[in-house]
């Protein structure tokens, strides 16, 4: 028989990917995927302006729980002849 039958596998590079949807691709799809995370000193500029947010919004929930919660005043007593 001719070796043109034959199929022949790419062997992943390293660990269990030849059975994985990635076909060994992992690695480099990780590197790339770090490469775009911003660095350390912008990851917490970030997280920082995430918690001012929430803080800004938790103000915000807080006003209107108090707007709603404050005790309803009836309507104006007179009198009609």
């Amino acid at each position: 028989m001719s070796d043109a039958n034959e199929t022949t596998t790419q062997s992943a590079p390293s660990g269990n990917c030849a059975n994985c949807i990635c076909d060994g691709k992992g690695p480099v799809i990780t590197q790339m995927l770090k490469m775009m995370l911003p660095s350390e000193t912008a990851g917490e500029h970030f997280r920082t302006a995430g918690v001012e947010f929430l803080k800004g919004f938790r103000d915000l929930l807080d006003h209107k729980i108090e707007a709603m919660s404050a005790k309803q005043t009836k309507g104006t007593k007179f009198s009609v002849d």
